[in-house]
């Protein structure tokens, strides 16, 4: 089975560097060799990177328009100005409002906030909201982690005298908004040294700003966003959520200890794993499926009875964000692999009432699950779809998009996400111009995304010790991923699907009596593909497993890859419709079987007749039924050998002729001397009494009178039997219907009554036959 990404190891680095630095740092070699493929190569950078703190965060007044800003805002202060920060509704905008939000009150502001709704009011700055804002008495706005696309809204505060401060990190436009500042670490007239800072890495800057000083009581939120905004984890980055770690792990803050409680997370242990799969998704949820204001109390909140009921309530939300996930997801991935959608590069999936909250997550699960850039939209009431988009590297989504705005009410993203909707007539437009465009970019043979591989390792060398090692890498995330390890083991055992729904996978790497544990989430339809493959390589990341007090090494799979065709025994001697499951061509050796199970076949599979050309489709082929003859299957395995990944055996015996074998020569004598001296005998109706008179069962009976007949021994017309007078002698082996058994019998016992190793290297010889070797096919 092939990896799902393109596999990249990364160039070892030279022995005698690895050497020096390990000296010098007094590091593992391992870690040296992972620090010095993410660029780091002299001893300053390598000691500065692996002890980030306060030193290493820049001057928030680099910052361009800072001062402006922040002579603004204490101005705003000093008079009393009602200030309203303008946040967003994910985890990164609502960690931004909550910092803004406890810095300007620690200065005595005059304070609110205002996040905009997703559903009716969407992202970022909007005119109607605005206008409620000044109508209510704002006299300042302070955007956070949103503003700069908000043009018309950002003119009309600034026209009716109210000022609007824009802290944002988003993807610049070609005209800013006409702002009384904009802040923003890639602002065209600026040169702060790192633009990667996230919604709440602005926010953190403007609230050290205010202070003169570090906002060092806004470290935990400020990583909490970081992490959740997936920016890169480099730099200041890198600082920022090393501190805030470090505080959360002992924070008071009542809404994150709920958080931890409610999330499973043993705070003391928290790492920037339980922010990207426990706090975040959380936070997230908020904003998905109702009001994000309640995150932003959740976090700043004093009181910790309000503070339990509100992460309840985030969790509840959470477990209601998940059930949509995973019911929309189901239907999309159907929708998905229909014959039509598989034959597509790109696909636009839409269906009438899927939550709008959740369809960017869907459309990340069907990217994942096919390669393939995906829109998935719902369909409303006035008769728009909209949704969101996600995309693989090869294919900007945006600047693709972008060539058909004329098709779309409102667009908006970046390279690998979009959001848009479309009047509901346009969408059949919109779905052949993303294949123009994908064939445009050629994306059909643009092959898959590259997983960059650091370290290839035996399981002996997988040790606690190494484990540790590494770890002195962390906070792991967006430019400075965990260590990505390829391992090949000499057996893969205990493998098992886990979970409710059998949905995860575990099993064990095998070598030199060492075992190492993997977890492979969401991969428990590939158990067949483990225990099939001859020889399996991993990837993953290392880390800990803790149950009932005991750690033990375990790998987080990636992705996997085996060796040469995978062989699958299925064999059965009763076709089901549940056998059918796979995506896969189905093979017939007869046609009356093919018709009467074609409607068996999952959407997308396709059922073909071994005597006719074919192409496997899905590079998994399934052998339904048993062939005349070896030869025949060996010939078939030859010709498509190129196309298969995955050979699936059911080998269904019609009828089956191995265990009853071939009839004596003394039952063949019985049956002679009976036809000369008896004439007339009426198969149709004596058939059963003629088994009995010679002791013979009837399937064998009506095997040797074919033989008979084929050789000249008897004659049969309208059913009657009656022997030949002296007959020609011949040899029963020389009758075709003879010959037709006794390759039946060979048939059967090689692909049906062989175990699984015996018929694994039978197949495998014919797949891939050793050079020279003349093989058995009779």
């Amino acid at each position: 089975m092939k990896s799902r990404f393109n596999w990249q190891y990364l160039p070892q680095p030279k022995a005698a560097l690895v050497k020096d630095l390990a000296e010098k740092c007094q590091l593992a070699p391992a870690v040296i060799r992972l620090l010095i493929n993410r660029g780091l190569t002299e001893q300053t950078t390598i000691e500065k990177f692996l002890n980030p703190g306060v030193d290493q965060l820049h001057d928030p007044l680099l910052l361009f328009d800072m001062e402006k800003a922040v002579a603004r805002i204490r101005q705003a202060i000093e008079a009393n100005q009602l200030i309203t920060v303008y946040g967003d509704y994910d985890a990164d905008g609502v960690t931004s409002t909550s910092i803004m939000l406890e810095t300007l009150e620690a200065l005595g502001a005059n304070v609110n906030i205002y996040i905009p709704n997703r559903f009716n009011e969407g992202y970022g700055p909007h005119q109607a909201a605005f206008e409620k804002l000044l109508a209510a008495g704002t006299q300042l706005i302070v955007t956070v982690d949103n503003g700069v696309g908000g043009q018309a809204p950002i003119a009309y505060a600034q026209e009716h005298g109210v000022d609007v401060i824009v802290t944002d990190h988003h993807e610049l436009p070609s005209e800013l908004p006409p702002a009384f500042a904009i802040i923003h670490p890639r602002h065209p007239q600026g040169h702060y040294p790192f633009g990667d800072l996230s919604g709440v890495g602005i926010a953190f800057k403007v609230a050290s700003a205010l202070m003169e000083e570090p906002a060092s009581d806004s470290f935990d939120l400020a990583a909490i966003g970081t992490v959740g905004d997936l920016v890169s984890l480099t730099d200041e980055n890198r600082a920022l959520v090393s501190l805030g770690l470090q505080q959360l792990r002992q924070s008071t803050r009542p809404g994150i200890t709920a958080l931890c409680a409610v999330a499973g997370i043993e705070q003391a242990k928290l790492d920037e794993q339980s922010i990207g799969f426990g706090i975040a998704p959380r936070l997230n949820a908020l904003g998905r499926l109702g009001d994000a204001k309640d995150g932003v109390k959740l976090l700043t909140t004093f009181d910790p009875d309000e503070a339990t009921e509100l992460a309840k309530f985030v969790q509840t939300q959470n477990e209601r964000r998940q059930q949509y996930v995973k019911d929309i997801a189901a239907v999309a991935m159907e929708m998905a692999t229909t014959p039509e959608n598989q034959q597509r590069q790109t696909l636009i999936l839409a269906h009438k009432d899927w939550h709008e909250g959740v369809l960017g997550i869907v459309a990340s699960h069907v990217v994942e699950a096919t390669g393939k850039p995906t829109l998935v939209m719902t369909e409303l009431e006035d008769h728009t779809v909209k949704g969101s988009g996600r995309s693989v590297p090869a294919f900007n989504l945006f600047s693709v998009l972008d060539h058909y705005r004329d098709l779309m009410t409102s667009f908006g993203g970046h390279h690998m996400a979009v959001g848009l909707s479309v009047p509901a007539d346009n969408l059949a437009a919109l779905r052949t111009g993303l294949e123009t465009q994908a064939d445009t970019v050629d994306l059909r043979h643009q092959g898959g995304i590259d997983l960059k591989i650091d370290l290839k390792l035996t399981v002996p060398e997988v040790t606690s010790d190494f484990l540790h090692a590494c770890q002195q890498l962390a906070p792991f995330g967006t430019g400075n991923p965990a260590p990505k390890l390829a391992i090949t083991p000499e057996k893969v055992t205990d493998v098992r699907a886990i979970g409710t729904d059998q949905a995860h996978l575990k099993f064990k790497l095998t070598t030199q009596n060492t075992n190492l544990d993997v977890i492979a989430f969401q991969k428990g339809q590939y158990a067949e593909d483990l225990m099939a493959a001859d020889q399996l390589t991993v990837v993953g990341e290392l880390g800990e497993n803790e149950w009932h007090g005991h750690r033990t090494l375990q790998l987080q799979l990636t992705d996997f890859a085996t060796s040469g065709v995978e062989i699958i025994d299925k064999r059965t001697t009763h076709l089901t419709r549940h056998l059918f499951q796979y995506q896969a061509t189905y093979v017939f050796f007869s046609a009356k079987l093919q018709q009467q199970l074609r409607a068996y076949l999952p959407a997308g599979a396709t059922a073909v007749l071994a005597t006719e050309p074919f192409t496997v489709t899905t590079n998994t082929l399934v052998l339904v039924d048993l062939p005349a003859t070896l030869a025949e299957l060996t010939t078939l395995l030859q010709q498509h050998q190129a196309e298969v990944d995955k050979l699936i055996t059911f080998f269904y015996m019609q009828h089956p002729v191995y265990l009853t074998g071939m009839p004596a020569h003394a039952e063949f004598g019985r049956l002679f001397k009976f036809t000369t001296t008896h004439q007339g005998i009426n198969l149709r109706t004596q058939l059963a009494t003629l088994a009995t008179y010679l002791h013979l069962k009837q399937e064998p009976l009506v095997f040797m009178i074919q033989v008979f007949s084929e050789l000249g021994f008897v004659k049969i017309v309208d059913g009657v039997m009656n022997g030949v007078a002296q007959p020609a002698k011949a040899d029963l082996q020389t009758a075709p219907s003879h010959q037709l058994r006794q390759q039946q019998m060979t048939t059967e016992q090689v692909l049906v009554y062989s175990n699984y190793q015996e018929l694994k290297k039978w197949l495998n010889a014919q797949i891939v036959p050793d050079e020279g070797e003349k093989k058995n096919v009779s």
